[in-house]
Formats: structure tokens, sequence, C-alpha cells
């Protein structure tokens, strides 16, 4: 990294408004160069010393760039573990015409006070391979305003039942949760946007999610201007798919959740970037609603199915028994988080656990008890129908003309054998 770029970039932070003291912690310099930088009308002659130490790094920086636009954060993190004992700042400037990086105007920041606000939103990745098979990737993420404290998990759908327990997992980690949350105007939330935001047409099973915590959706203007109203929730989403997600390989849904949440932890445990500091000890001060001493929300999903012949019913690519009695009929699954219902006619005629990966077949035993006798049975109940119905049709005699047989000597019969008759 050359002081001339250094003195461009605090020139320009200091013009924008950052104060020395912000400058300095981002970039880790001293507040005296920084200073002096912001302070010059022209760049310093000298090179900042250490750029050497990253002369080993450069090729795998430069080829880990190819593949993934990654953050310099990630960067850093990654020749940490490969020996480098430099500093951000000269990976970041390294990175800077290798990513061609644009400068953005600056915005007025909103704060809110503790407890107030959270904001929520919906990440798409995309295409993955997921157990096998390709699936579409979206994350769902929330961010308290106050603290920073930040969530994610990954989901393969974006039904209002999945939108819910999103929210639910995300309360159960902050252990609470804010009196607004802040969200555009996914159809998860609202279904008609009004232009006074209580008076929009919610949807209803959110509508009854939100009236069960006693929380209260806010929406945020349609458009770019809304997006920059819940700037939070966007910045962490840009930070989970440049800093955890690009580059990292999984199998599963479940696994990718184990390491996102390990994720978490670990942002939540760092320095913030906007508030200087770290969000598990802003999080002391937000005192948030309780969630665990509530009664759970239940999701509850229904979808309609046609029991097979075969006595099953299929659901997210796999298939699940029923009584065999059932075969045939409609039913309706009564879907509870990792659980679901068969119910004919308003009777619970089976329950079963959700189970990862497609096309497996879930056969409880007792579910086809008596089936084998019931076919034998209905078996041979056919076949006496059948051997009754032959006995009873009309028998028809039909007549034959009568044949007239010639008689014969015996001595014609002793001529043919050559005995001469008997003697």
């Amino acid at each position: 990294m050359k002081s001339e770029v250094d003195w461009m970039d605090i020139r320009q932070r200091y013009q924008q408004g950052e104060t020395i003291s912000q400058i300095a912690r981002e970039l880790g310099m001293d507040r005296k160069t920084v200073r002096r930088y912001a302070q010059s009308g022209a760049p310093p002659e000298h090179a900042c010393r250490g750029t050497g130490l990253l002369d080993p790094h450069k090729e795998y920086i430069v080829g880990r760039l190819r593949l993934h636009p990654l953050s310099a954060v990630r960067i850093l993190e990654e020749i940490q573990e490969r020996g480098y004992t430099g500093g951000y700042t000269a990976v970041k400037e390294f990175m800077r015409p290798l990513r061609n990086d644009r400068a953005i105007p600056a915005e007025l920041r909103f704060e809110t006070p503790p407890g107030e606000q959270a904001q929520a939103d919906w990440i798409d990745f995309g295409q993955v391979e997921l157990d096998g098979e390709s699936e579409h990737l979206r994350g769902f993420a929330m961010v308290l305003g106050y603290s920073r404290m930040s969530f994610v998990v990954f989901t393969t759908d974006v039904t209002t039942s999945t939108f819910i327990t999103c929210h639910m997992s995300a309360f159960g980690y902050f252990d609470g949760y804010t009196d607004t949350i802040l969200y555009d105007n996914t159809k998860n939330v609202v279904l008609k946007r009004a232009v006074v935001s209580s008076d929009s047409e919610w949807n209803p099973l959110f509508k009854d999610f939100f009236l069960h915590y006693g929380f209260t959706p806010r929406l945020c203007k349609p458009g770019i201007e809304g997006a920059k109203t819940k700037g939070k929730v966007e910045r962490i989403a840009q930070y989970v798919e440049d800093n955890f997600f690009l580059g990292r390989e999984f199998s599963s849904l479940s696994e990718l959740n184990t390491h996102a949440l390990g994720w978490c932890d670990k942002v939540n445990s760092r320095v913030h970037g906007t508030t200087f500091e770290v969000p598990l000890e802003r999080f002391k001060l937000e005192g948030l609603r309780p969630f665990a001493s509530l009664s759970p929300y239940q999701v509850v999903q229904t979808e309609f199915r046609r029991v097979s012949r075969d006595c099953f019913v299929s659901y997210l690519g796999n298939r699940y028994s029923v009584p065999w009695r059932f075969a045939g009929r409609e039913c309706r699954l009564r879907v509870k988080g990792e659980r679901f219902d068969v119910v004919v006619d308003d009777e619970v005629v089976a329950t079963h656990e959700t189970v990862p990966g497609t096309h497996r077949c879930i056969r409880i035993k007792e579910h086809f008890d008596g089936l084998y006798k019931a076919i034998r049975d209905s078996n041979q109940e056919r076949h006496m129908d059948r051997i009754a119905a032959i006995d009873e049709r009309p028998r028809v005699m039909i007549p034959h003309p009568p044949v007239d047989v010639g008689r014969r000597e015996l001595s014609v019969y002793d001529s043919f054998a050559g005995t001469g008759g008997i003697r």
C-alpha cells in the first residue's frame, strides 16, 4: 500500500464527516498520522512500512478473488491462517485495484434506541447443490438496530409459515424481540400496502403471528429509497454473502445452518465497523421483550394430498405411509415444524417426522397390518362370485342327429386278427 493511496482515502473520509478517531480505528493507523494526512494538501512522499509482509500471500489473494469477490476482512482471516502477521489496511489497499472499488455517496445513518427496532429481510443465494439435489437457497437475516446483534438462517422456501419459523429462531437466538420490526413489502408480511402503514392489508397468517407476540411491523418505502431505510439488514445481508457464504463448501442444509450459527457468534463478538463497539456488549442494554417465557406460537401449514393406491402420501420429495384402509382417499397434511399429521375427514390417521433428502420412503409397519388378509379375503370373495356366476348361467342343450351304427359278424373281426376264429 502506498502512502498516496492512504492520503486519498483519508482525505475523502475526512471531507465526508468522519472523525480522526473513526478513520484511525478503521484503517488501523495512528491518529497523528491520520491527522497529518487529512490536513495535508498533497500526498506524503514516503511509503508505509511493512508491505513486504503481504508479498508471500499476494498470489493466493489474486487466486481467491478470481473465484469469488471476497471481502478484505474474509481475505485477512484466511491469510492469517497461512501465517500473515501484517495489518488489515495493507490487505485492503492491495485488493482495491483488483476489485475496482468505486466511492459511494455519503448518507445520513438513522439510529434507534435500545429495544425499539429490528430489521429483517430475505437473502437470495440462487441455485445450490443440497443433499444431492439442486435447490433454490435463501437466507433469512435479522439485525437488532441498537446493538447490531445479527442472526441468519438458511432455508429452501419462502412460504409465510417458514418466514414465521425463521422469526422464532431469531427470537430464540436473541432470547427476545424488539417493539417493532422493519420489513420491505414482501407478501409474507403485507398483501396490499396502504399510504399509512398500519392501514395496510396484512398477510392473515403473519398478522396472527405478530398479534400473538405483540410487536408492530413497519414497512419501508417502496424502491431504492425504501431499501435505504433498512440499511442495517441490507449491510448484514451483503456481509453474509461476502464473509460467510462465498467460497464455502457444504453438503446439507443442516450443516450450512450449523456453520451459520457459529459465524453469527463470531461476528457478534467482534467490534462493529459502525458503532466501534462489540454487539454483545451493547446487547446488554437492548432490554428486549421476553420470548422464552411466552407460550410458543404454533405454525400450522396445511397442504392437500390424495393417498396413493399403495398407501403413501408425498411431502417435500419423500413418501410417507398411511393406514391401508385410507388408500385413494383425499387428505390434509397439517404441518407443524418438523412434524405433520395426515388428516382424513377430521381424523388424524397418521403422524410423521419429516426426514432430510429426497426420494426416501418412510414405511410404518402397523399401517399395513391386516392388508394381506384383506387382499386374500377379497380375492377369495371375487373367486367365489365368479364361480357362483358360472353356476347360475342357464345351460343350453344342443341336439345331435342320431348315429346309425352298423352290425358285423364276429368272423369279420377274426379275419382281421388272423386267428381264424376261436376253437
